[in-house]
C-alpha cells in the first residue's frame, strides 16, 4: 500500500494529520517521498484495515538504493549486494574492489566494537550487515584488531561512513578495509535485510564492488546461488595461526599478577586475541597449539589446563579432528574449557551432536541465564550453530541456557572437569559480566595442584 492510499485509508490529509500530531505540510512531504516515519506508525495501527505489513512498505529506511527487480543500477550505485534467492540490494562501495565475495550474510546488533567484530575469526565466511547505522566514525587503530587480518568477507551498512572522529585512530576504515583487500557497501536499507534474516534465516550472498563499474546480475545470482553454505563447511584450518607463546594481559588490567600461574594450551579454532589476553590476566601461562594440533601434541607441552577457542563454520566438520584430540585430553584428566565453537566440539567430544540455528546470535546485548545461580548475564555472542541439549548423554549436565530462544548456552561434564559456554566471556567488543568463567578455570586447576602437593606430602 502506498503512501496516497494509506492516507485516504485514514479519511484524508487532515484527518491522518491529526492522529498523528503532525502538520498537513509535514503529510504533504509523506507524499513527497513516498514513505511515513517510523514514530507515527503506532498511532496509523490503530485505523481499521492499516496493517503492518502495509506501512513496512512505506518504512523511512527503505533506501533509494533498493531496487528488487530493477537490473539496471541507479543513478551513484557503484555496488551491489545479490542474495542467492534473486534479491538484491544496490549502494555505494568503499573500500577495496573486488570481482565478488560470496558467504553468508548474516547480522550484528554490536553498537560499538566493529573493528573487533571484523577481525574476529569466527566471521569468515561471513559478509555482516550491522544494524547500528554509525559503522567507520571511530575510523580503525593498531590495539582493536582481534586477528592480524580481517575474517569477514566484507560488510553492509546504512550511512556512508564519515571522516573518523576519535583521537585513537590511525586509518579510516575505508582505508583500512582496502589494506585487508575487503569492501564494504553502503546506503543500503539494513533494516529491510535484518527483516529478511530474522524472518528467513542467514541467506548466501554475493557482495561486488566492480573497478570498471559494469554489472551482470545474473551472472552474480548464479555465482551466489551456487556457494555452498557455511553447513558442512570447515574453515579453521583457514583462520588458525601457528603456534605461539601469549604473554600479553588485558587492557588496563587492575588485577594483581599471581605468583604461580597455571600453564594452559590454548587450541586455537580460530581464537580472538582477547581470549588469550583474558587467560593471561586471570593467571595463566598461555601456549598455543592450532586447532589441527593431535593429543599428542597438546599433552607434550604438559598443560595444567587445556582451553578451547571461538571459531568458524560448522563444528560437525571441525570435530573429524578436532574431537578425537579433545577426547585424549580428558582421557588423560586434564581440565578442559571452551568457549563458542569449543563449546560445539567439547559437546561433541562428550557425545553431543550440534545443529545450524535459523537464525544465529551475534551481538553485544544476548542475555543468559545461569541455572546453577540463577543470575542473568548479558553476553557477547557470534555463532551459527548450536548444541542439541536432547543429544547429550547423562553425564553430561546443561548449566546456561539462552534467554533470547531457549538454546543451549553452556554445559558440564559429570565425570570429568569439562565445561563450557556458547557465548564470549572476554566480551571484544561486549559486557564483562562473565570473565568469572576464566577465573573458574584457573581455580580448577589451583585446586588440582594443591591436591597434587598435599598427596605428595601425604607420600
Amino acid at each position: 500500500m502506498n503512501v496516497d492510499s494509506l492516507i485516504k485509508k485514514a479519511g484524508g490529509a487532515a484527518e491522518i494529520a491529526q492522529l498523528t500530531g503532525v502538520s498537513t505540510e509535514a503529510v504533504r512531504k509523506w507524499r513527497q517521498a513516498g514513505m511515513i516515519p517510523t514514530k507515527h506508525w503506532p498511532a496509523l495501527l490503530h485505523v481499521p484495515g492499516i496493517t503492518l505489513a502495509d506501512l513496512n512498505e512505506t518504512s523511512e529506511e527503505t533506501s533509494a538504493m533498493t531496487h528488487p527487480t530493477d537490473d539496471m543500477p541507479p543513478k551513484g550505485a557503484t555496488a551491489v549486494l545479490v542474495l542467492a534467492d534473486g534479491s538484491h540490494f544496490w549502494g555505494r562501495g568503499f573500500g577495496a574492489f573486488n570481482d565478488g565475495a560470496a558467504g553468508e550474510l548474516c547480522f550484528s546488533t554490536g553498537m560499538t566494537g566493529y573493528q573487533e567484530t571484523l577481525t574476529d575469526p569466527s566471521f569468515a565466511g561471513q559478509i555482516i550487515t550491522f544494524t547500528f547505522p554509525h559503522i567507520g566514525n571511530v575510523g580503525t587503530n593498531g590495539d582493536d584488531d582481534e586477528a592480524p587480518t580481517m575474517a569477514a568477507l566484507g560488510l553492509v551498512v546504512k550511512e556512508d561512513v564519515t571522516a573518523p572522529a576519535s583521537w585513537r585512530s590511525i586509518q579510516p576504515l575505508q582505508d583500512w578495509l582496502k589494506a585487508h583487500g575487503r569492501a564494504g557497501i553502503s546506503g543500503v536499507d539494513t533494516r529491510g535485510i535484518t527483516r529478511l534474516l530474522r524472518d528467513k534465516g542467514p541467506q548466501n550472498a554475493l557482495l561486488f564492488y566492480p573497478k570498471d563499474g559494469r554489472f551482470d546480475l545474473a551472472a552474480l545470482r548464479q555465482k551466489a546461488a551456487e556457494w555452498p553454505g557455511l553447513e558442512g563447511m570447515d574453515l579453521v584450518k583457514e583462520v588458525a595461526q601457528p603456534a605461539r607463546s601469549w604473554t600479553k594481559t588485558t587492557w588496563h588490567n587492575t588485577r594483581p599478577e599471581r605468583a604461580v600461574k597455571r600453564r594452559v594450551v590454548a587450541l586455537d579454532y580460530g581464537a580472538k586475541d582477547n581470549i588469550l589476553r583474558s587467560l593471561v590476566a586471570a593467571g595463566c601461562e598461555v601456549h598455543v597449539l592450532p586447532g589441527t594440533a593431535t593429543g599428542e601434541e597438546i599433552l607434550a607441552l604438559k598443560p595444567e589446563g587445556v582451553f578451547l577457542s571461538n571459531g568458524p563454520a560448522d563444528p560437525a566438520a571441525t570435530a573429524v579432528y578436532a574431537v578425537p584430540a579433545i577426547q585424549a585430553v580428558m582421557e588423560a584428566d586434564i581440565p578442559v574449557f571452551g568457549i563458542c565453537l569449543g563449546h560445539q566440539l567439547l559437546a561433541r567430544a562428550l557425545g553431543g551432536t550440534t545443529y545450524k540455528l535459523d537464525r544465529g546470535h551475534r551481538g553485544a546485548n544476548q542475555p543468559v541465564k545461569d541455572l546453577t545461580t540463577g543470575r542473568v548475564e548479558i553476553t557477547s555472542q557470534n555463532h551459527g550453530f548450536a548444541v542439541d541439549e536432547k543429544s547429550l548423554p547423562d553425564t553430561v549436565r546443561v548449566t546456561h541456557v539462552s534467554l533470547f530462544d531457549g538454546s543451549n548456552e553452556g554445559l558440564a561434564s559429570t565425570v570429568k572437569e569439562a565445561f563450557s559456554v556458547q557465548y564470549h566471556p572476554e566480551a571484544s567488543p561486549g559486557p564483562t559480566d562473565s570473565f568469572y568463567l576464566f577465573e573458574r578455570f584457573v581455580a580448577v586447576m589451583d585446586r588440582r595442584a594443591a591436591a597434587r602437593t598435599t598427596s605428595k606430602a601425604g607420600a
